[in-house]
């Protein structure tokens, strides 16, 4: 990763980015998915509940970052929670 001159921990988050979608690609091939309607107000289907997860989890770091003083270990913690929720009921 030196081309990008990336640091450690930045080459270990989109890496990790890439493997949960490599997990989901081969989840889809093996188990397809059909669209249900949980708490979000629109069907989804798992790559849906995924990639909003994702998204949501970025801006929940990024609001922490801007706003509070929490330690990010504990705003990880509560977006793996959050992540989990979506995914199962969302």
């Amino acid at each position: 990763m030196n081309w990008m001159v990336w640091t450690a921990p930045t080459a270990i988050f989109f890496s990790t980015i890439a493997a949960l979608l490599g997990g989901m690609t081969l989840w889809e091939i093996l188990s397809p998915t059909v669209e249900r309607k949980g708490f979000l107000p629109v069907a989804t289907t798992r790559g849906d509940r995924f990639f909003i997860s994702l998204l949501t989890s970025a801006y929940i770091h990024l609001g922490a970052i801007g706003f509070t003083d929490i330690s990010l270990w504990l705003v990880l913690v509560a977006c793996i929670a959050w992540m989990a929720i979506l995914l199962r009921w969302g």
